[in-house]
């Protein structure tokens, strides 16, 4: 990737030794030098419950590519101190926000392939064939890519609130909302539609209740 000139961010073992001026050094014993002042509060992205603040540091190391940029970008829990490790590379010099965007986008991909499992059944085939795996993947993943687009194109419309919610004091349909009403209203259709419709807005008020609550608590505790 670095001779492409392909920039990445890697998660790494605390025991994973990198180059420094100093010689190879092990990814723990170099955040046990990191000082204080450069450790900065940033966001790793949005959860289920608010955004994801962490305190990153970056310590630079020697490049393979000398025309490149080598860093370890330590992450810090607020709460609990735990520290995870991170090898990075550019092929030019980018903020440290930028890298704690792309080490965030992990837990997004981790959802989505979780999300597909449990409303698709991306992981149901008992792969015995190439060939019907490939159909049966193939086709949870348009299942799922109709449920994502159709989430998003609901969203599209509503300005969402600090906390999250609709003005109406809903959470914007979700992927699981959205497979329930299609399941309930198209696949299994019912006599009393109003009824399932009534859940649903129910469980979305909840929902947005929750969500709410998380993100009061939430700023309650950020110091």
């Amino acid at each position: 990737m670095e001779k492409r000139g392909l920039g990445y961010v890697l998660a790494v073992s605390c025991t994973h030794r990198v180059l420094t001026a100093a010689g190879p050094q092990r990814a723990d014993h170099l955040a046990k030098r990191v000082p204080r002042r450069a450790w900065q509060k940033l966001s790793a992205g949005r959860g289920a419950k608010g955004h994801r603040w962490y305190d990153w540091a970056l310590v630079a190391i020697t490049a393979g590519d000398p025309t490149g940029h080598q860093h370890l970008m330590i992450r810090r829990n607020r709460t609990t101190g735990e520290l995870a490790y991170y090898r990075c590379y550019s092929p030019r010099p980018v903020p440290l926000s930028t890298l704690v965007k792309v080490a965030g986008s992990r837990w997004t991909v981790e959802e989505t392939f979780q999300s597909s499992k449990g409303l698709a059944g991306l992981d149901e085939h008992q792969v015995r064939r190439w060939d019907s795996w490939h159909r049966w993947v193939t086709l949870a993943l348009l299942a799922h890519a109709f449920l994502a687009v159709t989430a998003a194109l609901e969203r599209r419309d509503q300005v969402p609130t600090d906390d999250g919610t609709s003005p109406g004091g809903l959470i914007p349909l979700t992927c699981n909302e959205i497979q329930r009403l299609f399941t309930a209203l198209v696949v299994r259709p019912v006599r009393d539609t109003a009824h399932r419709l009534r859940w649903s807005t129910w469980r979305r008020h909840h929902q947005a209740r929750a969500r709410h609550s998380h993100y009061r608590r939430q700023t309650t505790l950020q110091p």
